[in-house]
């Protein structure tokens, strides 16, 4: 042994109890304190799993344990087995194929918990159509008279427009282009309304005049700058009957084929201003208050006479099932006929102007549309089955027009006072697809298009605009088809 090492001196019975605790310490734990790892490693002993009715994670690190599982799920989703019976975490498997709805928006939710007011079901919304917000074309139309009882513009089934402009009649091809010149009704008399018959062979004009007038004008191409109605042609020839002082108006009916007049059909005591026809029958409705329905296969200049209006009769439309006439007059009145009928069957009274705008849906039987003056300003539907109305929206102006688009469940209305705009809605909802403008006047005139896709408006800024607004019979069918289940196809 070293001589230098020096033994220690023997621990006292104080320091020797005081190792031994550090030694031991596991069997003196503080009643009172609870002792924390080092390192910022949390301890398990300091966690309150009863508050979450969870056991602590085992010695043995068995992850069976509902706090384990809840863990697991979390880290690795709900679908993962326990470590223990599958140890390759990430071994190749094939893909799971889960919907977008069965996945957890948090990591501890259910996947047999649905979102409360979420509806699993439902479909994605269609992207909205575009409209074009300008008119494609623009033609002049010198003299197109600006006032509201007056329905001048009408577009035939054989896809020719009739435009009256003051005391003249003129068809433009919107195939060709071509603008011909039917009839001239002399300086002292004008145009108050045109109507084409359901093929598109006659037309019917109603006239302001104190005379009968037989014209027999051939049709002659008319030469005038492109994209206008400004026209020059020999005068036509004019055959006059004379009669005593007493006013009689009269409609003529033209064979467009031939470019004559081939009957004159009289009876109205006052201007002539909205014409509708039901196959072979035609109605025509004037300031003196009446309906005049005019059967063109029988001699006679009418076969019924309808009275019901105390006011200048503004509005005409059949259904389209050709069993129901709507009435608009400026007694703020909407009346409703039957084919045999000489009294109305049916009398709404809700607007507070004259009802010009008359639609009747081509979708759903019975489903008319009507649109009042300045004073109402609102497109209000009623269904003629139940004798009741359906629906009253407020447009804030004049309306004008209504038509009925027979390809898509949408309306257009064309308005006056004071915005003199277009509008598109979708029906039922009557949620506004477009307002278009350009019209500096009220836009008092509106047909559409054959095809149905094309609508052309009418003002007393003496133009004609046309605009797409409703898309093709055949682009609806083939939407349809690609919202159906496509394992059906």
């Amino acid at each position: 042994m070293d001589e230098s090492f020096t033994p220690p001196p023997p621990m006292s019975s104080s320091q020797h109890n005081h190792v031994k605790r550090m030694l031991n310490s596991n069997r003196f734990k503080s009643p009172s304190k609870t002792i924390y790892s080092d390192r910022f490693i949390p301890s398990r002993s300091a966690s309150n799993f009863d508050l979450f009715n969870l056991s602590p994670y085992t010695e043995d690190g068995c992850s069976c344990s509902p706090y384990g599982s809840a863990l697991r799920s979390a880290l690795f989703g709900p679908s993962t087995p326990n470590k223990f019976e599958s140890p390759n975490i990430f071994r190749f498997k094939s893909e799971t194929r889960q919907s977008m709805h069965s996945l957890s928006l948090t990591p501890f939710s259910s996947q047999d918990v649905l979102l409360p007011g979420y509806d699993y079901n439902h479909k994605p919304l269609k992207r909205p159509r575009k409209i074009p917000p300008s008119s494609f074309k623009v033609l002049d139309a010198p003299a197109l008279q600006d006032d509201f009882y007056l329905n001048l513009v009408d577009w035939s089934s054989s896809n020719v427009l009739a435009v009256a402009l003051e005391n003249s009649v003129y068809l433009w091809n919107a195939s060709s282009s071509k603008v011909t010149k039917l009839c001239d009704l002399g300086v002292d008399d004008s145009v108050c309304s045109v109507g084409w018959a359901p093929l598109g062979t006659y037309l019917a004009v109603g006239s302001n005049s104190g005379k009968v007038q037989i014209h027999a004008p051939v049709q002659t191409p008319l030469v005038g700058k492109s994209g206008s109605l400004t026209l020059k042609a020999k005068a036509d020839i004019i055959c006059r009957v004379s009669e005593s002082n007493k006013l009689s108006l009269f409609v003529l009916i033209w064979d467009v084929s031939q470019g004559k007049s081939i009957r004159t059909m009289e009876g109205h005591r006052l201007r002539v201003g909205t014409l509708a026809w039901s196959s072979s029958l035609l109605s025509s409705g004037s300031r003196d208050k009446s309906i005049y329905q005019r059967d063109i296969r029988v001699q006679e200049d009418f076969v019924s006479k309808l009275s019901g209006h105390k006011s200048e009769v503004c509005g005409l439309k059949w259904s389209y099932d050709n069993r129901e006439l709507a009435s608009g007059g400026n007694d703020n009145k909407l009346l409703v006929w039957n084919q045999n009928s000489t009294q109305p069957v049916l009398k709404f009274c809700e607007h507070t102007a004259a009802v010009k705008a008359i639609a009747w849906s081509p979708h759903t039987n019975g489903l008319l549309a009507s649109g009042g003056g300045t004073a109402d300003r609102s497109i209000r539907f009623w269904s003629t089955t139940t004798n009741s109305q359906l629906n009253c929206i407020d447009t804030g102006s004049q309306v004008c027009n209504l038509v009925w688009s027979k390809n898509v469940n949408e309306l257009v209305s064309t308005h006056g006072y004071s915005q003199n705009q277009i509008m598109v809605w979708k029906y039922p909802t009557m949620s506004k697809l477009a307002t278009l403008t350009g019209h500096t006047y009220r836009v008092l005139y509106l047909s559409i298009s054959p095809d149905g896709q094309t609508i052309v408006t009418g003002a007393g800024d003496e133009t004609l605009r046309f605009w797409n607004v409703f898309p093709s019979r055949k682009s609806q069918m083939q939407e349809f088809s690609l919202m159906q289940d496509p394992e059906m196809y």
